[in-house]
């Protein structure tokens, strides 16, 4: 995994910092941009992610909002700088949805990954043929090669349990992904023996709803739920939908899926009783 920040959370953190410094000024975004001699809509871009601003635009901004602190200045423009470097998925940036190039940088740096999967091993979590026979038999139709980008994309994303720092990684998985042959069952066995070579690895742990529970909070569909160690970075929910990816961080929704992981949790199978469920469903695919 290359080194540095992410340029994707250095921009979470530039954001959140510019529109509190607005607020305290008691300036809304169109007399920001009528100040600033912007066009209308460029603070309402810049706030919400969709433009990474120069580090000029943030010396304009601090002037106008009153930050006169040299080292706070600095701090700031810096920010701007990193948040506007390219992380190394930007090489895919023709085959990736900006969404998701945007989950990769926040992914990189995460602390903590909490993840609910009703259909699919998390990605984290994928061996290459069950990365390729998924990509392979979604929702568009790709060609070959972009199919074999794509699935480089996914197995660079995973170098980020390599680290020595790396996320601790919570993945919980309805029965259904253990028993769903994507890829034919060759693959599936193969991934399963995956799944559990990572369960026994240190800072990851997989447990497993069984189909005997019944209904569950996780039946809505799956997510992520990212957590930073800067405690001035808050969680992120993240979700993949057909239509497009969608993303949760006002802190009262992100606590419902809070509540309803640590909920699946006590639903799910132990680890022991994990590790014998995926030693039992391999032993069926003989």
């Amino acid at each position: 995994m290359p080194a540095g920040h992410s340029p994707s959370v250095r921009g979470r953190q530039l954001i959140s910092e510019l529109k509190r410094l607005r607020e305290a000024a008691q300036l809304i975004q169109s007399e920001v941009a009528k100040q600033l001699d912007w066009h209308p809509t460029k603070v309402f871009r810049i706030e919400t992610g969709r433009n990474s601003p120069h580090p000029n635009d943030v010396r304009g901004l601090l002037d106008l909002y009153g930050v006169t602190d040299p080292k706070e200045r600095e701090g700031l423009i810096q920010l701007a700088r990193e948040a506007r470097k390219h992380g190394w998925w930007y090489s895919y940036r023709d085959i990736l949805p900006s969404q998701y190039q945007v989950y990769i940088g926040l992914e990189s740096e995460a602390a903590s990954i909490r993840n609910f999967e009703l259909a699919a091993v998390p990605g984290l979590l994928q061996t290459e043929d069950y990365t390729r026979a998924l990509i392979g038999s979604g929702p568009q139709e790709l060609d070959p090669g972009e199919i074999e980008r794509r699935v480089e994309v996914r197995m660079t994303r995973q170098k980020v349990l390599e680290a020595s720092d790396r996320p601790q990684l919570w993945a919980i998985l309805d029965e259904a992904v253990l028993r769903r042959p994507v890829g034919g069952a060759h693959v599936l066995r193969t991934q399963l023996r995956h799944l559990l070579d990572a369960s026994q690895q240190a800072k990851t742990t997989i447990q497993v709803v069984p189909f005997q529970r019944g209904a569950h909070p996780g039946m809505i569909g799956p997510f992520v739920l990212l957590g930073f160690s800067d405690p001035s970075d808050l969680d992120v929910v993240y979700m993949e939908t057909i239509a497009g990816n969608l993303y949760v961080d006002e802190s009262a929704e992100v606590g419902h899926y809070a509540t309803a992981f640590h909920h699946l949790m006590a639903e799910a199978l132990n680890v022991k009783e994990t590790r014998d469920m995926l030693n039992a469903a391999m032993h069926e695919l003989e």
